[in-house]
This record gives C-alpha cells, sequence and structure tokens, in this order.
C-alpha cells in the first residue's frame, strides 16, 4: 500500500495537480487586478461651488460617473450651485466610481395647497401662511357664509386644493362677507324644477320645500307656485318654497287660488293707522297739608244807651231873615286853616279832616 503511494507516478500527478491549482489562483487574481483596476485611484476634484454644468464636465473629463440630487433651496447661494460632494474632494478612488453630487435648485420646491375652501378666514390664513404661501390681496364677496374662504386665487386663476405652487407664491383669497339685505325674490313660474334650482342658487337663496302635485320626485316637472312670491324682497340664504306639477299653471287655476289664500294673506288698509302715544307718567307730589287757622269768636258788644243832652231852647226870630255868620268866626276858620301842616311827599297823605260846622248866630 504503502509502496502504491510512492510510485514516481503517483506523485508525478499530485505535483501536476497543485501546479494547476496555482496557476489558476494566480490567473484569478490577476483578472480580478485588471478587471477592478487595482492600485489604480483616481482623487476625486473640488467642484464645490461650482455649478453642476462645469461639475459635470470635470467629472467626465477624469472618468467618473456622477448622480446629481436636489437640496433644500438656499437663496444665500447662486441657482444650480453645488452645495456638497460625497466623496468628499481630495479622496482617492476607483475609475468608474459615482459621485454623488448635492445642488441648489433654482427656486423653492413646490408645496401642495392645503384644503381650506369654506373654513373660517382665520384658519384658513394660518394653514397657507404654514405651508409658504404669502397673502395678497382679501377680496370680499357676498356670500350666506360669513367669513368664509371661498376661493383661492393665483395670478388671478382659481387655485384647487391638492395643487402644487412654488414656495412663497403671493396668492389672492376671495372671503365671503355675509348675506345681502332685500334683494328681490327672482320669478321661476313656469320653469322646470331643475331650471328653477339653478336660478335660485345663483340668486343666493336656497331652495325650501317642493312639493309635486304627483308626489314624485321628476326635476321635469313645471313650477306653478312659489312662495315668498316674485318681486318680494329677502334676505339672501332665505328658502324658497316651491310647488311643481306637470300641467301648466294656467290649468292649476283652482289649486293656485287655494294656495293663494293661505301664502297671500290681505292687509285691509282702509281703516286709519292707529297711532301710539308715548305717556310719560311723572310721578305727582301732594303739597304738604297746611293747618287751619282757627277764626276768634266774635264778642258781643256792649252798647251803651245814648245820653240826653240838655239844650236850652233857643228862641226864634219871627222875620224871615237868614242867619249870619261872624266875621269874627269866619276869620278864626281861616286861620285855622292856614296854620293846619300840609302833606309832604315822604309822608303818606291823610284824610282830609272834617270841617267845622259853622256856627249858628242868631242876632237879635
Amino acid at each position: 500500500m504503502l509502496k502504491s503511494l510512492f510510485n514516481w507516478k503517483v506523485l508525478l500527478n499530485l505535483v501536476v495537480a497543485i501546479g494547476v491549482f496555482v496557476g489558476l489562483v494566480w490567473l484569478t487574481f490577476r483578472w480580478l487586478e485588471y478587471h477592478t483596476n487595482h492600485g489604480q485611484e483616481i482623487p476625486v476634484p473640488n467642484i464645490v461651488n461650482k455649478s453642476v454644468h462645469d461639475a459635470i464636465k470635470i467629472l467626465d473629463d477624469t472618468g467618473l460617473e456622477y448622480e446629481v440630487d436636489s437640496a433644500n433651496y438656499d437663496p444665500k447661494y447662486r441657482p444650480f450651485q453645488v452645495l456638497q460632494v460625497d466623496p468628499v474632494p481630495g479622496s482617492h478612488v476607483k475609475d468608474g466610481r459615482t459621485v454623488h453630487l448635492k445642488v441648489n435648485p433654482r427656486t423653492w420646491a413646490p408645496i401642495v395647497v392645503p384644503d381650506v375652501i369654506n373654513k373660517y378666514s382665520g384658519l384658513a390664513f394660518q394653514r397657507l401662511d404654514q405651508v409658504g404661501l404669502k397673502i395678497g390681496d382679501t377680496i370680499y364677496e357676498p356670500s350666506i357664509q360669513k367669513d368664509a374662504l371661498l376661493r383661492i386665487l393665483y395670478k388671478g386663476n382659481a387655485v384647487n386644493p391638492g395643487s402644487r405652487l412654488p414656495r412663497f407664491s403671493m396668492i389672492d383669497v376671495v372671503v365671503g362677507s355675509g348675506p345681502m339685505r332685500n334683494i328681490s325674490i327672482p320669478n321661476v313660474v313656469g320653469l322646470s324644477v331643475k331650471e328653477a334650482r339653478a336660478v335660485i342658487t345663483k340668486s343666493m337663496f336656497e331652495v325650501g320645500l317642493v312639493e309635486h302635485e304627483d308626489g314624485g320626485k321628476d326635476e321635469s316637472d313645471i313650477i306653478y307656485y312659489q312662495d315668498p312670491a316674485s318681486g318680494d324682497v329677502r334676505d339672501q340664504g332665505m328658502q324658497i318654497d316651491l310647488w311643481a306639477s306637470k300641467k301648466t299653471p294656467a290649468e292649476l287655476g283652482a289649486k293656485i287660488d287655494q294656495l293663494n289664500s293661505i301664502y297671500r294673506m290681505k292687509v285691509d288698509t282702509s281703516l286709519p293707522p292707529v297711532r301710539y302715544e308715548e305717556v310719560h307718567n311723572e310721578p305727582t307730589y301732594a303739597p304738604p297739608p297746611v293747618p287751619k287757622k282757627e277764626t276768634p269768636k266774635p264778642t258781643p258788644v256792649k252798647t251803651e244807651a245814648p245820653k240826653t243832652q240838655s239844650t236850652t231852647p233857643k228862641p226864634t226870630s219871627s222875620g224871615t231873615e237868614k242867619p249870619k255868620t261872624s266875621v269874627s268866626n269866619t276869620n278864626q276858620t281861616s286861620g285855622n286853616n292856614t296854620h293846619k301842616p300840609a302833606a309832604t311827599a315822604s309822608t303818606p297823605a291823610k284824610e282830609p279832616a272834617e270841617k267845622p260846622k259853622a256856627k249858628k248866630v242868631v242876632v237879635e
């Protein structure tokens, strides 16, 4: 057995097999070195802050592959400027290695318009500002949705939620200013239900009860009655009730009269209008009671009997001569009048004293 192992033929075959194996390994490594350019490295050029067109040209000349990706827009750098390189400039890589470039885009990346339609304007403005949209003009439009955001305009065109706009774009918003007052009700009698709905919606009113004569819901039925009537004034947003039928309004005269007796009440204006006067009830204060004065009782007056004075009988003359007054008596009377003090302006005037009666002197 051992002799057979050490036979020269066996040893020769073993040596040949080992040689073939070593040769195959050496050839494999040589092929790998040639295929992978082992030992041949290329330094990454410094292309930071260059334009992306210049950077691509340099990488093509050095035999390096490249991959361009946009970074977040930074207004401090030029558009399409290379901001970052991976691997870093100066490192050695093999020929054909891919180099990743981060480039500043031309402008801000587009953003998605949020769904803020029919939302309260205060919350809508806050949401639009958060995503990076700037609000320009605020346009107010009559609408029953007061202070609600109705539309978003970009360069005069309406923008739907979900559309993409450049970041920090200037947009205009349309906000509802509330319903208008005292608007004339449109006339929809003679129109189909579908046409009446469009006219009422266009006038900023709402469709209320729609009663079909046959109990169906055919939108092609003709409107033969409406409440409120056309021409009446109402605030926008009020409901308009409709009565529809397949017949024409001329064929439904009795039904229309019946509805008029219910919804068209006549007001008698022949009586004069009642005037209401405001009555102010002011408080009255009664004067304090005045104490009554007691009137003194009259005292009885004692009357004295007149005293009889004795007079001497005077002789009467037989003749018809009139008695004459003496001169001395006249002078005495005149003297008494001259010595009487006169009333002055400062003292009150006194009643004139009675003149003394002239004494009768009988001359014998």
